[in-house]
């Protein structure tokens, strides 16, 4: 196993571990707090769907070269982790921690399957890659497609960019209180990350 391997199966673990440990009730209130957020995955799916698709199939799946995919260590943050875990059934959570801990061969991800990504709610900085090709098919040529695109961008950093209370602090923070850490929480240990929150606060008490 990859150091990289071992770091996301301590925090899926880690995951599985608190959500076993909490209240049904608690797990439905953490459920309902991702309705903003699963909503707005659903208006990428749906950009994605109608923009996407064709070039995508034809770049990537039908060549085999899976562009988007051809990274054995993507960055994936700790809330990624917990959305998946608490979105995924159990049958999944397995497939995702078996993988993790057999070792990887090749340059694709190490959660690329034969039928695909192994998460159900994929992490984030997946969800918004656009390769070259694409960019260069779809947003190059559609204005309103790039107005779309551009107003998905931002309306990530809604849950991702920590200069204002975001999801993605939350989650983190909700599990270092119940005594867990992790690498991945990068808006706790990232030094850009810090710099952002630190900077955000300021800008509100001037």
């Amino acid at each position: 196993m990859s150091s990289y391997q071992t770091e996301q199966l301590q925090t899926l673990r880690m995951v599985r571990q608190y959500l076993a440990q909490i209240s049904e009730a608690e797990r439905e209130t953490l459920k309902v707090g991702l309705a903003d957020y699963l909503a707005f995955r659903e208006a990428v799916d749906d950009f994605q769907e109608n923009y996407l698709r064709d070039i995508c199939n034809r770049k990537c799946f039908q060549s085999k070269l899976s562009a988007c995919c051809s990274r054995d260590g993507i960055i994936i943050f700790f809330a990624d982790v917990i959305i998946n875990a608490l979105m995924a059934d159990h049958a999944a959570l397995e497939r995702l921690q078996d993988v993790l801990t057999h070792p990887h061969e090749g340059f694709k991800c190490v959660f690329l399957g034969s039928e695909g990504c192994l998460w159900r709610i994929k992490p984030i900085v997946c969800e918004m890659f656009l390769c070259d090709a694409a960019e260069n098919a779809v947003l190059k040529e559609d204005p309103f497609a790039r107005e779309r695109w551009d107003a998905l961008v931002r309306r990530k950093k809604l849950y991702t960019w920590p200069d204002r209370p975001v999801l993605f602090d939350t989650l983190e923070q909700i599990c270092i209180e119940a005594g867990y850490t992790s690498p991945l929480m990068l808006l706790h240990n990232s030094p850009g990350l810090l710099r952002v929150k630190r900077q955000g606060i300021e800008s509100k008490t001037k």
